[in-house]
């Protein structure tokens, strides 16, 4: 057995897999953060729609998409392994329970169950809906000296089109025509339902926690906290 395999057999070498696959993790949520911030943008939607099929048709982006889809399988499920193992090697509750450890922190397992749903709800509502349902198209027209979008209409109803964006471009106008999946539309939709917007917020707060905890655990295990108090 190499000293690869017995690293990473060990009860620390599982965590060490575990921070690796999160530190992943937490990378893409920051870019995909970014990417949906384009929502508040004034043009429309025009913008979002845009980072939409940049994130479904660049080649890099599609594999490393892929990569993303097995790191969030195996970051939930080994979790739920570690949380069993951990519960098998001490099969009972401890007597006294410390407090100045926080709820998340002792639910970890809980939390990630939590992510996991939300995340299946997330590709069903909008990554499903986006490559395999039916999406409407919007065509914006924009002046291509100052890229602004001088107007926007909705595609009739049933319009499609076999690429995602298409253009056309009037050289003596200065102006570009784009017809565009509407994903923007999409997303407002979706968020008109109250309880769907009550379980993303749910959703975003045990985020939150979950990846606090994983970082206060990541700065102690290298020193940079002190007891209690992370620096």
């Amino acid at each position: 057995m190499s000293w690869v395999t017995k690293t990473l057999s060990s009860s620390i070498g599982k965590k060490v897999l575990m921070a690796l696959t999160g530190i992943f993790l937490c990378t893409f949520l920051i870019v995909h953060m970014v990417g949906n911030l384009q929502l508040f943008k004034a043009d429309g939607g025009f913008a979002f729609n845009n980072y939409a099929v940049l994130m479904t048709t660049n080649p890099l982006i599609k594999f490393v998409s892929y990569g993303l889809y097995a790191m969030i399988l195996f970051h939930a499920f080994w979790g739920l392994y570690l949380e069993v193992q951990n519960k098998k090697a001490r099969p009972q509750r401890y007597a006294v329970v410390n407090n100045s450890s926080s709820w998340a922190s002792r639910n970890m397992a809980i939390l990630g169950t939590i992510l996991l749903v939300y995340i299946a709800v997330h590709m069903g509502d909008f990554w499903y809906d986006y490559k395999f349902g039916y999406v409407p198209f919007k065509e914006y027209v924009e002046d291509v000296k100052t890229g602004e979008i001088i107007s926007q209409r909705e595609m009739e109803e049933g319009y499609t089109q076999d690429m995602k964006v298409v253009e056309y471009s009037d050289q003596e106008a200065g102006l570009r025509t784009i017809i565009i999946k509407d994903l923007y539309a999409e997303v407002a939709e979706s968020f008109r339902q109250p309880l769907l917007a009550l379980f993303y917020v749910l959703s975003m707060v045990a985020l939150s926690y979950h990846w606090f905890m994983d970082f206060k655990v990541l700065f102690s295990r290298w020193g940079l906290t002190t007891q209690n108090t992370l620096l």
